[in-house]
C-alpha cells in the first residue's frame, strides 16, 4: 500500500511562522534535458492536502496529473523552476539545482505577490539550496539576470532537510507532483528525432541509449556528462 504523505511535520515546523515551503527537484540523474524543482507553500491554515498524495515517482502519470489542480487549489503559492543542460555543463547539477530551486521560489512570489516563507522543507540529506558565501558562486548569481537577487531583495529562507519528505510530508510531496509533471511535459512535447523522450524523460533507457549510439548527443543532452555510446570531451 502506498504511503500517503500528511502534515505532521510541516505543522510542527511551522510554529510561529507565516508560511514555509517544501521543495523537491526531478531529472537529477537524466542524460537530457533540464534539471527542474517544484516548490509549494503553506500556512497553518490551508486544511487537509488533496487525496492520495505522496512521492511522485509512486503515483501513476494519470494520477500526478489529476493532482496537480487540487494541489494548486490547496497551496498558498506555487512554483517551477528548470536550469538548462547548457547551465548544467556551465556550472554543474548542484549550482544548476540552486538556479532552478531559486527560480521556483521567484516565481512562486511573482504568482502569489506573497513574501518568500521563513522555512524551506527540503527532501534528502545534501542542501543544494543554500548559497554558499564563495565568491565562484556569488559571481554566478548575479550573472543570471532573470533572479534579480539584489533589486528584488530576495533571501533564500533557512533550509530543513528531511529524508523521504516527498513520501511523507504533504507540502514536499505536492512540490514532487508539480515538478515531475511540469518536467515531464517538457520532455514529451520536446522535438525528438529518435531518443524515446516521451517514455525516457531523457534517463538512460535502452531506447536512448540505442538513439545516442545512432544519432549522437543533441544540444538537448548533457555533454559534460558520459554519455552511453557518444565519445564526449
Amino acid at each position: 500500500m502506498t504511503a500517503v504523505a500528511t502534515r505532521e511535520l510541516e505543522l510542527s515546523l511551522l510554529g510561529g511562522r507565516r508560511l514555509l515551503a517544501g521543495m523537491d527537484e526531478v531529472g537529477r540523474g537524466a542524460l537530457a534535458g533540464p534539471v527542474t524543482v517544484g516548490v509549494a507553500w503553506v500556512d497553518a491554515e490551508v486544511g487537509e492536502p488533496p487525496s492520495g498524495l505522496t512521492d511522485s515517482k509512486l503515483l501513476t502519470p494519470a494520477k500526478r496529473a489529476a493532482l496537480c489542480e487540487p494541489i494548486r487549489q490547496w497551496v498558498r503559492a506555487w512554483g517551477v523552476g528548470h536550469a538548462s543542460p547548457d547551465e548544467i555543463d556551465a556550472h554543474g547539477i548542484v549550482v544548476a539545482l540552486r538556479l532552478a530551486g531559486q527560480r521556483a521560489l521567484m516565481q512562486a512570489a511573482a504568482m502569489s505577490g506573497l513574501s518568500f516563507p521563513e522555512l524551506v522543507i527540503l527532501d534528502g540529506v545534501h542542501d543544494w539550496l543554500t548559497e554558499p558565501q564563495d565568491d565562484l558562486f556569488v559571481a554566478m548569481r548575479e550573472s543570471a539576470a532573470d533572479l534579480q537577487w539584489s533589486a528584488g531583495g530576495y533571501v533564500v529562507p533557512p533550509v530543513h532537510m528531511q529524508v523521504k519528505a516527498d513520501m511523507s510530508c504533504a507540502v514536499v510531496a505536492a512540490a514532487s507532483v508539480l515538478a515531475k509533471v511540469d518536467r515531464d511535459t517538457l520532455m514529451i512535447t520536446h522535438e525528438d528525432p529518435g531518443y524515446g523522450w516521451a517514455s525516457n524523460k531523457g534517463y538512460a533507457s535502452a531506447a536512448h541509449v540505442e538513439g545516442l549510439r545512432r544519432l549522437g548527443a543533441s544540444s538537448f543532452h548533457r555533454r559534460s556528462w558520459k554519455l552511453p555510446g557518444v565519445d564526449t570531451p
